[in-house]
């Protein structure tokens, strides 16, 4: 194929299909949520967190993880619209119950466990991710089907 030519009709047709699943949106968008989430909590914690304790450092990065996260499910995975703050407010609550997991576990891993912040809190992002799919799809975003 040279640099001119469109894809093959099937190549396109499988990547709409792709486009369409909701979940592999879902992981994509998770994907991106956790990298920048991560990003966050990493430089917050090598620029202040030499002055505040760590847990302040995850507090301010499940807030600004919280509104990009909801910002990129709404639009892009679920594509709901309305109820934008009672979604807002489910998708908190499934993400309170995710920071309480992390708030127990990064702790755990640094006190006890002896591991880096940083590495104990990539350990957590890997466990608390786990279920949000569910949580979101059939709390935070949820809609009811017309009658038909």
């Amino acid at each position: 194929m040279s640099t001119g030519d469109a894809p093959p009709p099937s190549m396109v047709g499988r990547l709409r299909k792709l486009l369409h699943d909701e979940r592999l949106r879902f992981v994509v968008i998770g994907g991106i949520n956790t990298a920048f989430a991560f990003l966050v909590f990493a430089v917050l914690e090598y620029t202040i967190g030499h002055h505040v304790f760590y847990m302040v450092v995850l507090l301010i990065t499940h807030l600004l993880g919280v509104l990009e996260a909801f910002t990129l499910y709404r639009l892009f995975v679920f594509r709901v619209k309305g109820n934008l703050i009672v979604d807002l407010l489910r998708f908190e609550s499934v993400n309170l119950g995710a920071l309480a997991v992390n708030a127990a576990l990064l702790p755990l891993l640094v006190e006890v466990g002896h591991l880096h912040v940083v590495l104990a809190q990539l350990i957590v992002l890997a466990v608390v991710t786990t279920g949000t799919y569910l949580a979101h799809k059939h709390f935070s975003f949820r809609r009811l089907r017309a009658a038909s």
